[in-house]
């Protein structure tokens, strides 16, 4: 066990997936042999830079890499087929960062167009001044009452850039044009916070994702855990006065965590309505089919194909609205799309105004 000093974790490059964990808790570095843990903080050395050449910092800032330079990152499996598929490994060998947010694992495969990714050599896990791992799970934001949960709408995809936080920033306007508090999330994928900052500018009154529930990423993770994380999400934004939210589902229908979260009874229930991204208009519709099945009521397709007036004519076979960014924006239709949704089993009147809730 070494004492990890003060100027040398402020030197270190922290990552945004370790954000919520105070720096003046990084005590100690447990050096090999160790055996990480998905969430587990490493302090790690650049040995080569590959496809990632600079780590996003908890400000959102990249800051650029070097050879040499010391990164605190988190560990975590991570599944994207544009770029990487890596999972934890079982010691603390060299391995790899494997996202910009600041992911340590090691790569089985990447796609043909991504170059190698950037190798590090973990110096060894962060821990408090007792010696216990840091972890990202152990910093989650605080349990809120979970009576009360908003009005929710879900945005799901056919893939990765499919649109889906376009969509769900789009919404976001609208609706704080159309005067709803709204809250977001995104419950699932790699740390990052360029999804985050989205959901802020769109004018969200409060932004999470799964960070904040405790995830540095949630592939492999069990899904009890992630439809509880996504219930935690949703009561906190609640607590901060959200009269309805907004969440992201990251990564295609068919990926295994999405899979499992589409079909979890407990997920659906929280689920007002669901926007459906897709690239095109076969995926559009299929994907409307798709969640059709598991039971959701499909307000509306969006995504990257309503960029073609040829693909938006297309995707008409699926029988529900096309809502393209200008569409969304507006705050009259913004309005119109959670209409349906508005029909909550508890009415609280705080503060003169009327909030809508339903029974968690």
């Amino acid at each position: 066990m070494e004492i990890l000093d003060c100027e040398r974790i402020a030197k270190a490059k922290r990552a945004f997936t370790t954000r919520r964990i105070p720096t003046e808790r990084m005590r100690m570095l447990l050096s090999p042999p160790a055996e990480p843990k998905a969430g587990d903080l490493v302090l790690a050395r650049i040995e080569a830079l590959g496809h990632h050449k600079s780590v996003e910092l908890p400000s959102g800032r990249k800051a650029a890499l070097a050879a040499t330079d010391e990164v605190v990152l988190a560990y975590g499996n991570r599944y994207a087929p544009d770029q990487f598929e890596a999972i934890v490994p079982a010691d603390l060998g060299p391995c790899h960062m494997v996202a910009a947010g600041g992911v340590a694992s090691r790569a089985l495969a990447w796609h043909d167009k991504t170059m190698s990714p950037t190798a590090i050599v973990p110096l060894g896990l962060v821990t408090n001044s007792c010696g216990r791992v840091l972890n990202v799970a152990d910093f989650a934001v605080a349990p809120q009452p979970a009576r009360l949960t908003p009005p929710t709408i879900v945005v799901f995809g056919t893939s990765m850039n499919s649109g889906k936080t376009t969509t769900a920033a789009s919404l976001v306007r609208g609706l704080t044009r159309a005067s709803f508090a709204v809250g977001a999330a995104k419950v699932t994928g790699t740390g990052a916070g360029n999804d985050l900052w989205s959901m802020m500018d769109a004018g969200a009154c409060a932004a999470l994702d799964f960070t904040d529930a405790g995830f540095a990423t949630t592939y492999l993770a069990p899904i009890d855990a992630i439809v509880e994380g996504a219930q935690h999400l949703l009561h906190s934004l609640a607590a901060t006065g959200a009269e309805i939210a907004v969440l992201e589902v990251a990564d295609v229908l068919f990926q295994s965590e999405t899979a499992a979260l589409a079909k979890s009874p407990k997920f659906r229930e929280l689920t007002g309505g669901v926007l459906f991204a897709a690239g095109d208009a076969m995926g559009a519709v299929a994907g409307c089919e798709r969640l059709r099945e598991l039971g959701y009521d499909v307000l509306g397709l969006s995504g990257l194909m309503t960029c073609s007036p040829l693909a938006r004519r297309e995707a008409g076979a699926a029988n529900v609205p096309v809502y393209g960014v200008k569409e969304l924006t507006d705050p009259a239709t913004a309005a119109s799309i959670v209409s349906g949704i508005l029909n909550p089993r508890l009415m609280v009147i705080a503060g003169g105004a009327q909030c809508l809730y339903q029974e968690s």
